[in-house]
């Protein structure tokens, strides 16, 4: 009895010390903590921080109003995976340790197939950002799968009545959604009749290459005298691509997959460069009438004027907001319940309804664009 007497107030202290931790000052809950996963630094860092930035925006929003239904407010935790697959297993871990709930991303496909059973296997759910249909599952996403995406390439090459095609492809480790397009449109391309080339693109994160990187593998596309030529890469990539293209003279059409669809690659690439080429993709939320709140809020809180991707995490931290509160829940599965029957969204990237079976955005926008003069991408006519 004198033992617990002396540990009495151990343990009253221990208890006050746990309840500290788990509230804020005023006793109300701390903050809901959800991961923001993508590539937050390397070479798609405009990409992943274009993302983290919606994320904030709609965060920043939210615990403006009061928070969620309970009064609770949210924090974002990053977690960059530079692109890597081989990141993709432990940036989970690190969440899936931190006891976070919830996660926006990630964003590349190989990265997803890294980690996204992981996620799902230890009850975190994802909004996740990746398009390779492989990467499907719990949860859910507001942005196109690559069978959702593929048709549309395809109406666009069958328009061209393209009877021989060369495919520019990154087929590496993280090319996973490229490579993964790439072959859809090869099948239905083959379906029809087409002669399909596929020319491999090896990804690299080297520094001080020259524009000229990829001429090789460009000059052999074009060696083969295709109807089109197809560029299924990210935009680090197909930067270096439509410089290569432009320089060797010849002048196929040609079309790029959404994922050089970024302000980075017009930043990067001449007029004449960035035009040489059709794409496949979503415009810059700039370019989207839904969107022009969001545009305003987003120059107002960060200076800087959005890219396209971060309108698709805006909309999925909101719509993930928006199911926390009608199932008056954090768990797990009446989150994902609430998720999967979400319609009539009003969102930054347009309506937004979810299907209850696959998780996937039923409608979604994306579009043959081009640039214009002014270095924006926008809807060919």
């Amino acid at each position: 009895m004198t033992a617990f007497r002396r540990l009495a107030p151990l343990l009253a202290l221990a208890g006050f010390l746990s309840l500290l931790v788990a509230t804020t000052g005023s006793g109300s809950p701390g903050p809901l903590r959800i991961a923001v996963e993508g590539p937050q630094t390397g070479s798609q860092a405009p990409n992943g921080l274009d993302q983290l930035r919606g994320v904030r925006l709609a965060v920043s929003q939210l615990n403006a109003h009061g928070g969620l239904w309970n009064g609770r407010k949210v924090a974002i935790f990053r977690a960059d995976d530079k692109a890597e697959a081989s990141r993709g297993k432990a940036v989970a871990r690190q969440v899936i340790a931190k006891r976070i709930p919830f996660v926006i991303g990630p964003y590349n496909s190989s990265v997803g197939l890294a980690n996204l059973s992981i996620y799902r296997r230890h009850h975190v759910l994802p909004l996740w950002m990746t398009s390779e249909d492989k990467t499907g599952g719990v949860g859910a996403t507001v942005q196109p799968m690559n069978s959702q995406i593929a048709p549309i390439e395809a109406r666009y090459v069958e328009k061209l009545h393209a009877k021989k095609v060369a495919m520019l492809v990154d087929d590496t480790a993280n090319g996973a959604f490229t490579k993964g397009m790439a072959t859809r449109l090869r099948a239905a391309l083959e379906k029809a009749g087409a002669s399909v080339g596929w020319i491999s693109i090896k990804e690299t994160t080297a520094k001080g290459l020259p524009s000229t990187y990829y001429a090789d593998e460009v000059s052999k596309a074009l060696g083969t005298k295709p109807d089109l030529v197809y560029v299924s890469t990210y935009f680090p990539e197909g930067v270096r691509i439509a410089k290569a293209l432009a320089a060797a003279g010849a002048n196929p059409p040609c079309l790029m997959g959404l994922a050089n669809v970024d302000n980075a690659f017009v930043a990067q690439t001449t007029l004449s460069q960035a035009q040489r080429c059709d794409f496949s993709g979503v415009p810059a939320a700039t370019e989207m009438p839904s969107a022009k709140t969001y545009v305003g809020q987003y120059r107002a809180a960060f200076g800087k004027k959005p890219s396209v991707w971060g309108s698709f995490t805006y909309d999925s931290a909101r719509i993930l907001f928006r199911a926390i509160n009608r199932a008056k829940s954090f768990d797990f599965a009446k989150v994902e319940h609430a998720l999967r029957r979400a319609k009539g969204f009003h969102g930054a990237t347009g309506t937004i309804a979810i299907s209850s079976k696959t998780g996937y955005r039923k409608i979604v926008p994306v579009s043959i664009l081009r640039v214009n003069k002014q270095k924006r991408f926008v809807l060919a006519k």
